[in-house]
């Protein structure tokens, strides 16, 4: 019979996870092949993947970043944002996860082209980097406009469950701020219902502190195609507790 997922192992004896998103999508030009090929590796935070590290030992951020506090996005999509954020605070280390490899490609062209040297990515699942950040190392994350996964029944694939938000709790500092963009209503409830769970504090005061984008905010891609379909921003401040 076989054994239940749950009981599955990674050949290195950590849980088996399963994900859900896409990692490839249309044909990559070829420019962003050449990225891939001889940009990442030199981007990558290093001791990540299960060949290099099977063991899941911590990485050293003080060494990464020369002493610089880390901020983190979990999904960059075509890393606007996250150059934006990287360009604007050259005093703080800035890693990126995203498992599309598309998006990867785009913000290697990004980041070549800003000259950047405070941005490393992570191409792969958050959950897999999570184990390998030390506890209380983050400063800041960002979950801006991730996959909504609107059936119900898929709603358990949302970065919002406790799955992926206890581990996030985890790796962040006390008092750290955890920042959350969707224009899903459904999405919004979900976040609103499990990331207090998780032990974060929703920071509001009044109805401008989620209609109103952050002052250091720049309009994604995503936001602009909400935008245009009338779909209204949502944006969630919290707090780690």
């Amino acid at each position: 019979m076989a054994r239940p997922m749950s009981e599955k192992k990674h050949p290195s004896g950590a849980p088996w996870r399963n994900f859900y998103g896409r990692f490839k999508g249309k044909t990559l030009r070829p420019k962003q092949e050449e990225y891939l090929e001889n940009d990442l590796a030199a981007l990558s935070p290093g001791a990540v993947g299960w060949d290099v590290n099977p063991d899941r030992e911590k990485l050293d951020i003080d060494a990464l970043f020369g002493g610089r506090p880390l901020w983190l996005e979990i999904g960059f999509g075509g890393g606007e944002h996250l150059v934006h954020q990287a360009k604007n605070n050259p005093d703080k280390g800035f890693i990126g996860c995203e498992p599309f490899i598309n998006g990867v490609a785009m913000l290697l062209g990004k980041v070549k082209d800003a000259g950047l040297d405070n941005l490393r990515i992570h191409p792969g699942d958050a959950r897999d980097l999570f184990d390998v950040l030390p506890d209380g190392v983050v400063e800041k994350a960002f979950l801006l406009y991730p996959d909504p996964w609107p059936k119900k029944r898929h709603h358990r694939r949302r970065f919002v469950t406790q799955e992926h938000l206890e581990p996030l709790h985890q790796v962040m500092r006390e008092g750290a701020e955890f920042r959350v963009a969707t224009d899903i209503p459904d999405y919004v409830r979900q976040t609103m219902l499990e990331v207090p769970k998780a032990g974060f504090e929703w920071l509001a005061e009044g109805p401008s502190d989620w209609r109103d984008p952050w002052d250091d905010w720049l309009s994604t891609r995503y936001e602009q195609k909400a935008l245009r379909e009338g779909r209204t921003p949502h944006y969630m401040t919290f707090r780690r507790t």
